[in-house]
């Protein structure tokens, strides 16, 4: 293992306020989110968009790095270069997303676990030979209750996806790529601030002993959680400076100081929303890792919708990505950013 590559790559993408682009939709996902904008998915108009997310004047910026599905890493652009080598290029590190899914759990009918191990190190191997400098592995832990009333998540769920980010984090360090680590407390429901608040706490504690348990080198590696946020059909939910501070309690209870930082996903949150609760928990006092943000639909939608699949369009989605971005590092580091 090659601490001091994994720790520079690491700093690397949360360097000075920037983040990360999820650009790791599955081509059953991108087809759904050209379908809500009357674009066909194709080989040919998935590489026209993702060409136009990562030729934007100006993304290295406010962007370290960028997480790619399987087909997007081996495209390219119209120029010859493969996307991985465009982005290189542009000084953003070209990241893998390696898990294959979350799958139903056996024995836990309402429960998942992700799969993907099997083949992992060979996959490792050859995304880092291709440029690749980070991995990504989402595991999914949703609230409620089961079919017969049992709390969800059941300790079973979470030390399946504990163990299996574990695993696969300890891989990438073996082939030289920094593991991003995604436990995902999901939106869905009707529960409250509160309940994601001790479900989160149980998810990291579980995690991070997992981690250690297989010897991962945590300053070499990145944590995208979930916030502390109260489910998409709660009753009353949480404003701003409440996600922002039980986020934070959670985190400095949860995060090991060593790990260097935190890259939120933004869940289902709205753009402006998931930019705010990460500008104010920047302005909450020091903490020891840098707070940044790993956004998908956060950063690209606005974009996507000025796009629209015309060529003409281009240049207004790419600066639209742009404002996107640069708010979202503004609010890494605890600011608001500047009317364009």
């Amino acid at each position: 293992m090659d601490r001091p590559r994994l720790e520079a790559t690491a700093a690397k993408l949360v360097d000075d306020g920037k983040g990360i682009l999820a650009a790791d939709e599955s081509t059953g996902t991108i087809a759904k989110r050209f379908q809500a904008v009357g674009v066909e998915s194709t080989t040919a108009t998935r590489l026209a968009y993702r060409t136009l997310l990562f030729t934007t004047p100006g993304l290295e910026e406010s962007i370290g790095g960028v997480i790619l599905f399987d087909e997007t890493f081996r495209s390219k652009a119209p120029d010859g270069r493969t996307l991985p080598e465009l982005l290189a290029d542009h000084g953003i590190v070209p990241g893998i997303k390696v898990d294959q899914g979350a799958k139903r759990l056996a024995g836990h009918a309402d429960e998942k676990a992700t799969e993907g191990l099997d083949g992992l190190g060979e996959r490792l191997a050859e995304y880092e030979a291709l440029g690749a400098g980070f991995a990504k592995w989402r595991a999914v832990i949703g609230i409620g209750r089961a079919e017969d009333g049992t709390p969800l998540p059941s300790p079973a769920c979470l030390e399946a996806n504990a163990q299996a980010l574990a695993r696969y984090a300890a891989q990438c360090q073996e082939a030289g790529l920094v593991p991003i680590v995604e436990p995902e407390v999901l939106m869905d429901g009707d529960h409250g601030i509160g309940a994601c608040e001790r479900v989160t706490r149980r998810v990291l504690a579980t995690v991070y002993d997992a981690l250690r348990t297989q010897d991962v080198h945590l300053s070499g590696t990145l944590l995208k959680p979930s916030m502390v946020i109260s489910g998409v059909g709660a009753a009353e939910r949480a404003g701003p400076d409440e996600v922002a501070r039980r986020t934070l309690a959670v985190l400095r209870d949860c995060v090991p100081a060593s790990v260097p930082g935190i890259v939120f996903l933004s869940g289902g949150q709205g753009p402006e929303e998931a930019t705010e609760h990460l500008r104010i928990m920047n302005t909450l006092g020091p903490v020891p890792w840098r707070l940044s943000f790993s956004y998908g639909r956060a950063l690209q939608q606005p974009a996507l919708q000025a796009w629209g699949g015309r060529t003409e369009n281009l240049e207004a989605a790419q600066a639209t990505l742009r404002r996107r971005a640069e708010a979202n590092r503004a609010a890494a580091s605890g600011r608001k950013a500047t009317p364009a």
